[in-house]
């Protein structure tokens, strides 16, 4: 059996899922994927975890590349993916838009769930709203952090509690059922990360790697990467 192993970023799964079908149908080939918070992807990488496809921020992967660890000219751009704050799934939706309907909905939350704020990209990011607001230490009690923001959001489905509010990026949101997505962050705390994708140096299955990464930046997949959050 022929496996195609992914390293990737949690905003790219659901991409990565809803692909996985076609691409066995296409190549008999199943995809054998691990995802998390962009720190801890690149931790992988760099522990020689097993992996032909990487999907990392942009700035990462360029890194990588000028450090021989990914395959000169295979990265394409996926798109941009925006921060977004969401709600349990028939939760009344709070008023976000600002600066202070932020902060006051953040104050009313019974808990705040976000990704890793020392290795993910948006959980770094909110840690960092939090503190711009005035609110980090005062909310850091209601705090529900987990390694990326699909996780996150999961928990924040599931829980129990009367009025959790969350943040991560759209696509995490957008994938996740039992959450939904209220509005993107303000305008001067807005987030809009680059991600790509690339293929390892040195992997035994480049020319499978390269076709996973040409049907997941095709004309084809566009509505699957505009439906989940991706941007142009």
């Amino acid at each position: 059996m022929t496996v195609l192993n992914l390293l990737c970023a949690g905003a790219a799964q659901g991409l990565v899922k809803a692909l996985e079908a076609r691409f066995k149908a296409e190549t008999g080939a199943d995809i054998q994927a691990r995802f998390g918070a962009v720190g801890a992807i690149k931790e992988a990488l760099l522990a020689d975890e097993p992996c032909d496809v990487l999907v990392l921020t942009d700035a990462l992967i360029s890194g990588l590349l000028a450090e021989g660890r990914l395959q000169a000219g295979s990265a394409v751009l996926l798109g941009r993916v925006r921060t977004g704050v969401a709600v349990r799934a028939g939760s009344p939706w709070p008023e976000v838009a600002t600066a202070a309907g932020l902060k006051a909905a953040l104050r009313a939350a019974t808990g705040v769930y976000f990704p890793d704020a020392v290795r993910s990209t948006a959980g770094i990011h909110f840690a960092k709203v939090l503190r711009e607001l005035g609110v980090h230490d005062e909310l850091e009690p209601r705090f529900k952090t987990y390694p990326n923001g699909a996780t996150a959001m999961r928990a924040m489905a599931d829980s129990a509690e009367a009025k959790p509010i969350g943040c991560t990026q759209v696509t995490e949101i957008r994938y996740t059922p039992g959450v939904e997505l209220v509005a993107l962050l303000p305008p001067e705390f807005e987030l809009a990360t680059p991600y790509t994708a690339a293929v390892r140096a040195a992997s035994p299955q480049a020319d499978l790697a390269a076709r996973f990464i040409a049907l997941m930046t095709s004309p084809e997949a566009l509505p699957l990467r505009s439906a989940g959050g991706f941007e142009n």
